[in-house]
Parts: C-alpha cells; sequence; structure tokens
C-alpha cells in the first residue's frame, strides 16, 4: 500500500469502481507503485504481459508508428482508465514528464469483476467482514493460480459445496504418500509443509501456509500420491472441496468458444455480438455494430434480447464472458464466446464506443 493511493482514489478509476469495497482493498495492498523519470518506457508495442497501468501523476505519450497519437494526462478522464490495456499492446507509452504509476495484475482484475458481476453470492454469506480477522481471506485466493482455473460460471457452486472444518494444533491433514481426496484452503491459521526424505524420514520444511493459501490441488488434478505432508502449526478453521467436486468444478460448464473468424461468419449469418464490459470499457474500445449490456445487469436487461438470435459474446478475457453466456443459455438462448476477447477482434473492426 502507498500513501499516496488510498480506496476513494482507487474509486475513480475505470473499471476498478465496479469493485467491491472488499476487493478493493485487496487490489490496494497488491498494486505495485512506481515513480517514472521523464522518457522511461512503460510498454512497447506487441507486450502481452497482463499488467494493468495506471496513471497517478503527470503526462504519458501513446506512440503508434507514425509518432505520438495522444497524450494521457493523470486527473483527465483518460487519465482514470487504465492506459492502452487491449493485449497484445498495439502502441508503446512513454511517460512525457516525471510520472507516478502503479500496476496490478490484468488477471486479478479480471476474476475480481467477474465474481462481483455474476452477482452468484453476497461476500458476507462466505465470512467475510464478520470482524474475526479474516475479513479478507476471500480476495486472497482469488489470487492463486487453482482459482483462476475456476470457470466463472461455476464460482457459485463451489463456495455452495465447501466444507468448513475446525482444526487444531499440530493436527495432521494431509500425509504424505496418501491418496489425495480433498482440496484445502486456510481461512485462519497457519500450516508446516514437510518432505521426507530417504536421509531425512522426519521430513524437511519447505514452506509455511498461511490465510488464503490452498493446498492439495496437485494430487487431485494428477492422480498422484500425496507429496508432503501438512500440519497446523495453530488451530484454524480450514474450508475442504471434495475430489469428486474439484474435479467437477474445474471443467468447464458446455459452453461453445468460436474465434474471431467464426464469430464474424456468424454475425454475417444473423447473429449478434454482445459486449458485457462495463460502459466505460465498451466506450474505450468495442467490436463494431455491437449490442451492449454489462455483466453485472444482465439478469435485468436479459428480456430486452431477442431469444431467436444467437449471441457472440465477448469481454476482454473470456472470463466474464464465459459467466454471461452460461446465464443466457440457462434461459434459452443460443451464445457463444469469443476467444481472448476483443483483443482477438482486427484493429479496423473495433471502434470506440
Amino acid at each position: 500500500m502507498s500513501e499516496e493511493i488510498d480506496v476513494a482514489l482507487l474509486a475513480r478509476y475505470q473499471p476498478l469502481n465496479a469493485l467491491n469495497p472488499e476487493n478493493l482493498q485487496e487490489i490496494l495492498k497488491q498494486l505495485k507503485l512506481e515513480k517514472l523519470t521523464a522518457g522511461t518506457t512503460l510498454f512497447k508495442k506487441g507486450d502481452s504481459e497482463a499488467v494493468q497501468y495506471y496513471l497517478a501523476k503527470g503526462e504519458v505519450d501513446l506512440i503508434g508508428d507514425s509518432g505520438i497519437l495522444k497524450t494521457i494526462k493523470s486527473g483527465t478522464t483518460d487519465g482514470f482508465n487504465a492506459i492502452a490495456h487491449i493485449l497484445p499492446r498495439t502502441i508503446t507509452a512513454i511517460a512525457k514528464t516525471d510520472c507516478t504509476i502503479f500496476k496490478i495484475d490484468g488477471n486479478l482484475i479480471d476474476v475480481m469483476l467477474t465474481w462481483d458481476q455474476t452477482g452468484n453470492y453476497q461476500v458476507t454469506e462466505f465470512g467475510v467482514g464478520s470482524g474475526d480477522g479474516d475479513d479478507d481471506w476471500m480476495s486472497r485466493i482469488l489470487q492463486t493460480e487453482a482459482f483462476h482455473r475456476i470457470p466463472p460460471a461455476n464460482i457459485q457452486a463451489i463456495f455452495m459445496r465447501m466444507e468448513s472444518v475446525p482444526v487444531k494444533a499440530g493436527e495432521k491433514i494431509v500425509d504424505q504418500g496418501e491418496d489425495g481426496d480433498y482440496f484445502y484452503i486456510i481461512k485462519k491459521g497457519r500450516a508446516l509443509v514437510t518432505r521426507s526424505m530417504p536421509d531425512q524420514p522426519k521430513g524437511i520444511k519447505l514452506a509455511e501456509l498461511k490465510d488464503g493459501d490452498t493446498f492439495g490441488e496437485e494430487a487431485l488434478i494428477s492422480s498422484a500420491k500425496r507429496n508432503a505432508t501438512i500440519t497446523m502449526l495453530t488451530e484454524g478453521l480450514l474450508s475442504r472441496l471434495s475430489k469428486k467436486d474439484f474435479l467437477e468444478l474445474l471443467n468447464e460448464p458446455l459452453l461453445n468458444w468460436v474465434d474471431y473468424e467464426e464469430g464474424q461468419k456468424l454475425v454475417e449469418d444473423g447473429a449478434q455480438w454482445l459486449d458485457v464490459r462495463l460502459p466505460a470499457e465498451h466506450q474505450a474500445n468495442a467490436i463494431k455494430d455491437d449490442s451492449h449490456i454489462p455483466l453485472i445487469f444482465l439478469r435485468m436487461k436479459m428480456d430486452s434480447l431477442d431469444n431467436s438470435k444467437h449471441y457472440v459474446v465477448y469481454c476482454d478475457t473470456g472470463r466474464r464472458s464465459s459467466a454471461a453466456s452460461y446465464l443466457l443459455n440457462e434461459r434459452g438462448f443460443t451464445t457463444c464466446i469469443l476467444k481472448d476477447g476483443i483483443s482477438a477482434a482486427p484493429e479496423d473492426r473495433r471502434t470506440a464506443g
């Protein structure tokens, strides 16, 4: 966290202003603040690193093949948007003046937006905001690779099927060499990871786990034996998901994915592009002649859609559009999802909304 950036300031940036307070607080903890001198390159054309750049102070030039395309100034409408966030980058960004910028993991933002906007849960239902010291455990697990692999359409089912397990200090949760039976999340407490070796049968310490950490998924995915022992260092509370549920929920629901050419052919045959991103995202960059309903409003506005049409749904990455496609399919619509989101569309097929 930085003294120069607070939640109130973050909430002025698009699309961060659509996040709930718990997730905004977590973003504040995870962002990286940097002070750049004039002439410093933020990123180059062709860069595909999933990082979003935001301008806190100063000016940044966006440079194309023919020279400077635009200058972004802090405090302006453009300045409160992520800088040229579509991947791979189509332009180069260079600090025009001394600048302060902050960087955020783009996948983390996208997952948080998807979770918030599906509207399938309230954070208080799962212990967040309970005042018992584990207020942000859910936000922390959003950063784990295991949860990035869970299809958004399955998010609600994950928490509905999880079982809470109180544990005591010294209790062995996973034993090396056993078959995997559960995937675990530490809601509260600390645990020790050890592995026994031929020359050290009592085990060597590999790591310590804390609130929000997960373990056990490797053995479930690979069907291999547990490769380490996990023992609680303190009393605490775990959530666990059975192997059957874990493997089932890792699998994508029956959704139809298309590349841009396939999607455009469907549109030429009468289908409709449907952008489910936030209004500011749509305004900044959209596919020409699309329709637009933000995911957060989809249930409310679904009746405005023509259920005789085929909808090609898109967002930035496919996360929000897959959640939207699932919701629409449940209501009898025919949908497919654009692979890789708007970045799959050629530049000449995109327009500022």
